[in-house]
């Protein structure tokens, strides 16, 4: 997995295995290592790796996701990828048990389903978008 995520995390960059070492202070050669499996890296430099790509050591080493057939890159701090869905015959998912837990999601909240044509579905607990919503119409009101 680490092998993987290390050339995945490093094309999806556009950088060369050189940029990547120089940043992290080792050699190619053992930079190149790391990406063929031959060796890994000690624990300093997963943590300046995972700096340096801006996700936790723990996704680096572990994770080993995939959408359908396709291999996804560890996702960033703070962003989550729980895996596909299946829509059922009335529109209805279900929420992984991971998502409804990172967020705290139980059974009879109320939720508000927001669409962007270019960009997707997003879901949001409806207390939390009610209080952004009023939170910008203040910000406006002090603005007129």
């Amino acid at each position: 997995m680490l092998a993987e995520n290390l050339i995945l995390l490093r094309t999806l960059n556009g950088a060369t295995q050189e940029q990547i070492a120089e940043k992290i202070g080792i050699s190619r050669q053992s930079y190149a290592k790391w990406e063929q499996g031959e060796t890994v890296p000690d624990i300093e430099k997963c943590d300046r790796l995972a700096k340096y790509y801006g996700i936790t050591i723990d996704s680096l080493i572990h994770q080993d996701d995939t959408v359908g057939h396709t291999r996804v890159a560890p996702a960033p701090v703070g962003k989550h990828l729980w895996g596909t869905v299946i829509l059922g015959s009335r529109g209805q998912i279900v929420i992984p048990k991971a998502a409804r837990d990172t967020f705290g999601l139980k059974e009879g909240d109320r939720l508000v389903i927001l669409g962007d044509d270019s960009e997707g579905i997003a879901i949001v607990k409806s207390d939390d978008f009610e209080k952004k919503i009023r939170d910008a119409l203040e910000r406006s009101q002090k603005l007129i």
